[in-house]
């Protein structure tokens, strides 16, 4: 796998829209859903997480932006283009942010990078959803409380339960993560 390369092999783009389809099925499922936005789902990131870990960064911000586009499409809330694009495409698109680490998880086998390129990839999420709250929901903040605060307490009660959902399950899909990528490539 050359993560350098900015070609795509047709099983790079089939693998893409598989991802995108399985975070699409995930996100639906949703297992608590906030009142202005946003919801703990059954892992709607770990899909485009696990791709970016395996084909690099940039090709990880790809595929999320085309999800983060489709989940807008089909039951995204629109209050402004600005809103639009940091909430759905940038969001998501950061996931692929997890693919910082892919080359060194992929040398040295280790969950490590894996842990640590997931938390950018989710906090780059949680820093979109924020600024969205700040610049465009600052409405619904309780009286005396300041915009960015609600905003951080509102998207980080949601994305810190997603955030651990989508540790967990990678965790416990660890040795299928850590396989010699090679040979599950050649088949």
């Amino acid at each position: 796998m050359e993560k350098t390369n900015n070609t795509w092999t047709t099983r790079m783009l089939t693998e893409g829209a598989i991802c995108i389809a399985l975070s699409f099925v995930l996100g639906r499922i949703k297992l608590f859903e906030m009142p202005q936005g946003g919801s703990i789902t059954a892992g709607q990131m770990i899909p485009l997480i696990i791709f970016a870990l395996r084909h690099g960064c940039v090709k990880g911000l790809l595929v999320g932006a085309v999800y983060g586009v489709l989940d807008m499409i089909f039951g995204g809330y629109i209050m402004h283009p600005v809103q639009a694009i940091l909430d759905y495409p940038l969001a998501f698109g950061l996931l692929g942010l997890a693919g910082i680490f892919s080359d060194k998880f992929l040398e040295t086998k280790n969950i490590g990078p894996i842990l640590v390129g997931t938390a950018i990839a989710v906090l780059g999420r949680f820093i979109c959803h924020v600024l969205t709250g700040v610049i465009f929901f600052a409405s619904y903040a309780p009286e005396g409380q300041g915009a960015l605060m609600y905003s951080i307490i509102y998207n980080g009660s949601f994305l810190l339960v997603e955030f651990a959902i989508t540790l967990v399950i990678i965790y416990l899909l660890r040795n299928f993560l850590t396989r010699d990528m090679t040979k599950i490539n050649k088949i």
